[in-house]
């Protein structure tokens, strides 16, 4: 499978990434399913980053988002640099991720649509000032606007939220427009992204996650391996 991946990435120009959580765990960012994921650990996560919990209990949502969410010093691994690394070489490359981490933009991918938002995009409430990450690290309780007092949410899409639509419009007409697909560390669970694949008409779909999936019988290529492990190897034999 290592090969015939090698061989879909030489032959094709338009490619893109779909990636989820399983993306980022080489950065030291947890997933969210596996046995130290996120919500295997915090049983009462997927309430309290939801939307109505987000407006009943802002503190106690800065409390959690910042202590679980929030990873400032992570970088990108091996498999973002690769990523990145075949948009340099020339390939037309898009990104399609679930993930909020912004390790994608930081590798130097130019064209990422984040599905869920990004840490790194914060925004008042009420005036809809714009803030950086920074400013919700270094708030003592939860971020509060400069200029109107309002609260500062982060531009991550919560449970019971939905996702942006030139943000999906964009994601599926990439993917519906591109030779090669690989979807890489994400158990396809959430939705809507996770139907996004069914609108996928090249030529090969390809998937790399360590555990199988719902896709796994409809891909070309299933490779039940970790991202950057696979990525050095066909690194090697390009």
């Amino acid at each position: 499978m290592i090969n015939k991946l090698k061989q879909a990435i030489n032959e094709c120009n338009k490619i893109v990434f779909f990636t989820g959580a399983g993306m980022s765990t080489d950065s030291g960012i947890p997933d969210f399913r596996s046995a130290t994921g996120l919500y295997t650990n915090n049983l009462h996560a997927e309430e309290i980053i939801s939307h109505h919990y987000f407006l009943n209990d802002t503190k106690g949502f800065y409390d959690f988002y910042k202590d679980k969410m929030i990873f400032e010093d992570a970088l990108p691994n091996y498999g973002h640099k690769f990523i990145a690394e075949l948009e340099k070489e020339g390939k037309d490359i898009t990104v399609v991720t679930q993930n909020i981490d912004g390790l994608h933009q930081l590798a130097g991918s130019s064209k990422v649509y984040e599905l869920h938002g990004s840490i790194h995009r914060n925004y008042c409430m009420k005036c809809n000032t714009f803030y950086p990450l920074k400013k919700v690290i270094e708030s003592k309780d939860m971020p509060i606007c400069d200029k109107c007092g309002g609260i500062v949410k982060p531009d991550v899409v919560l449970y019971e939220e939905g996702l942006d639509g030139d943000t999906i419009n964009s994601a599926v007409n990439a993917i519906a427009n591109c030779e090669l697909m690989i979807i890489l560390g994400t158990s396809l669970n959430v939705y809507p992204a996770a139907s996004f694949v069914r609108y996928f008409r090249g030529k090969y779909l390809a998937i790399i996650n360590k555990s199988a999936t719902q896709a796994d019988e409809m891909c070309d290529i299933v490779i039940h391996d970790g991202i950057s492990e696979t990525f050095k190897k066909i690194k090697k034999e390009i």
